[in-house]
This record gives C-alpha cells, structure tokens and sequence, in this order.
C-alpha cells in the first residue's frame, strides 16, 4: 500500500521558478533559489513555516546554492560558478558553459567526498559535470534537461534526472556506467534527495506531487503539494525530519493561479522518516 502525506505551504510569499533547498546544519538555515529572479534565499524553520533572513541577488539567473563548513557559498550562476564569501565578496572559480550560450546551468549538489556537481538546460546538448582540480570534469553530455542529483547513504550510487525524457538514472559512484532506474508517467521527474533508509523522494513537474520510491525504483509513498509545479525538495531541521518542497508559477496561466494560489511557495511535510546529513562543499578539491 501506498503511503499518503499532504505537504504545507510554509511560506507567504511565492517564486516565479522556487528550487534547489539546501539545508546548511551547522548554521540551521536553509538555502533555495528563484531560478530566473536570480536570488539565492536564505531562511530559518520553525514550526514548519520558513522565514526569510537575507537574499544575494545576481544579475543573471542562478540554477543552484550549495555551502561549505565555513559557511561559504557555491552559487551556480548562469554560465559559471562563484564563490560567495561570508563577508559577501564574491569570487569566480570556473566557466562551465560557454559565454553567450543559449542554454543555463541548472540544478547542482554536493557529493559525499564535497565536490559540486552542476548541470545544464537549453543549450542543445545538456551536460553533467562535476567541479574538481579547479576545472570541470563532464559526467554526461547527451542529456535533454540535466536535474535532480542524489546519492545513497553510502555514497556508493548515485541517482541522477534527466526530465524531458522522464528518466530516473543510477549508476555506481564515483565511476560507474549508467542505467535506468525507473521513469515517470504522469508530470516530469525533477529534484530529488535520498532519506536515511535509502529511498528517493522525488518532485514531480506538473504532477504536484512529490514520490517516493525504493532505491529499486518501486513507488512506496506520495506527498500532496497543493501546487501543480514541484521543483525540488531536501529534508530540513535539527533532526532532518521535515521534507521541504520547492515549487514554481512558471508555465501557470492567470487562471491556473486563481484556482491554485499557493502556486510558487515552499511547503513543508513530515514523511515519518529522517533525511541524510548533507555533505558540505570542500573548496580545496
């Protein structure tokens, strides 16, 4: 039997394009995106609502955040990455795309060794690349949308999303050849994060939804979003026991968010289980 959770709206006020939540432990402040606003949002959890602290904004768009131990960011902006100082100078570490490209870079996670991995969109021929040795090394270069990236709790696999073509992909970790793990029928899959037992909760794009599934690919659990566009989602909070779910009003018409206003907030769920604890970036790899 499918396990059934209705997610909360944790938030008042809503994103054109809300994505990629982080959830930094050792500051216990949680990090998202506005994709094409081009802000990274920081905010505290309390009582499953989210409050807004502060906001970078950048003059392009912004596919992901991670941090680091010290508190440091990695904000993938639309060509490049940055690193954002505490202080909030910023420096530029790498291009990944090239200048001018029509395409942008999109959803981004840390690995379990805390290297940055960051893909693209709309640039004809998406690619996955990981950010070591101060350079890029390319993990996939025949994507259609690069998305959702997770790992097991032993970082020995290694979940990846490819959303127009609705596929769920593994492959063994670091170095692996890929596979199909399962792919989704109804909305596309995009962000993903992995809990303490292994299982993946995925967002589903269009399906306001977010599944679970067993790291077979077997659906086990379903979380309501009363929003059709759930982007993304990462569990949260001191004990990592509140899934957060990002969602987006991109792609809604004015009809579609009179009928579903809540359309572009953050919502919050308990799913009865824990998350992983997340890997921080190390900027000496």
């Amino acid at each position: 039997m499918i396990r059934r959770h209705t997610a909360q709206a944790a938030t008042g006020t809503a994103h054109f394009l809300g994505e990629g939540p982080v959830w930094d432990p050792a500051r216990q402040r949680l990090l998202w995106v506005d994709i094409m606003a081009g802000d990274v949002h920081e905010g505290r959890l309390a009582d499953g609502r989210i409050e807004p602290v502060r906001t970078w904004s950048f003059e392009q768009s912004v596919g992901a955040v991670a941090v680091a131990a010290d508190g440091d960011l990695l904000v993938a902006e639309r060509e490049t990455l940055t690193r954002v100082r505490a202080d909030g100078s910023r420096a530029p570490l790498v291009r990944v795309l090239p200048e001018g490209s029509p395409g942008r870079l999109n959803d981004g996670a840390v690995d379990p060794s805390g290297r940055f991995l960051v893909g693209s969109l709309g640039t004809g021929r998406e690619v996955l690349v990981r950010f070591e040795g101060g350079g890029c090394t390319t993990i996939d270069d025949d994507l259609t949308l690069s998305n959702g990236l997770a790992w097991s709790p032993a970082g020995d696999r290694f979940y990846s999303v490819d959303t127009l073509t609705r596929t769920v992909y593994v492959r063994d970790y670091p170095a692996g050849e890929r596979s199909v793990l399962f792919t989704v029928g109804d909305g596309h899959p995009d962000g993903l994060c992995v809990d303490a037992a292994g299982n993946l909760w995925l967002a589903i794009w269009g399906g306001g939804r977010v599944e679970c599934r067993t790291p077979a690919g077997e659906l086990v659990a379903m979380v309501e979003v009363d929003a059709p566009n759930t982007s993304s989602v990462a569990f949260a909070g001191p004990d990592l026991d509140v899934l957060v779910i990002t969602t987006a009003t991109q792609d809604m018409s004015a009809a579609d968010l009179a009928a579903q206003p809540l359309s572009g907030r953050l919502f919050t769920a308990h799913v009865g289980v824990p998350g992983l604890l997340p890997a921080y970036w190390d900027p000496g790899l």
